[in-house]
């Protein structure tokens, strides 16, 4: 019976010493994974912060492109209309018909080329001499009137 109460204690100090040991184990991987996991939680919220300032960056990068496209497209509406803005792209649109005209109908460019230039003489005789203050007081009369009498006389027809 003594040999057995000998091997009953030495199997209780054996199980008592594999008991502190189990549990010193288990207190260093809990600390460990406390570790782990606060590291994690620090990463996580640097991380946060982060993607929240660059966020805001970007909310207030696209906000200020909203107000600098609002800004252009009421300059682009402004500019568009100023004064002779139309009047020449009106011009740019007569140019590109007359330059079809005289490459496709054979009589009409010389007839044009005539026209202008007397126009073009015309026009720079209105700022020499004379001929600019007489304009200014009598207004001359153009064919514009026996235009629409002939087009009403048509029409009649």
């Amino acid at each position: 019976m003594q040999n057995f109460l000998i091997g009953l204690g030495i199997g209780v100090v054996l199980a008592i010493v594999l008991v502190v040991v189990m549990s010193i184990n288990r207190h260093k991987e809990t600390l460990l994974s406390q570790k782990e996991t606060e590291r994690l939680r620090r990463m996580l919220n640097d991380r946060m912060d982060l993607e929240s300032d660059g966020l805001a960056k970007l909310k207030e990068s696209n906000e200020d492109l909203k107000k600098q496209n609002e800004n252009l497209r009421i300059s682009l509406n402004s500019f568009s209309q100023k004064p002779n803005r139309k009047e020449m792209a009106r011009l740019q649109v007569y140019q590109l018909a007359v330059d079809r005209l005289t490459i496709n109908s054979p009589g009409f460019g010389a007839a044009w080329q005539a026209a202008l230039k007397e126009s073009e003489d015309e026009f720079q005789k209105t700022y020499l001499g004379v001929q600019p203050f007489i304009k200014r007081l009598i207004p001359m009369k153009t064919d514009a009137s026996v235009l629409s009498k002939y087009i009403d006389s048509d029409e009649k027809e």
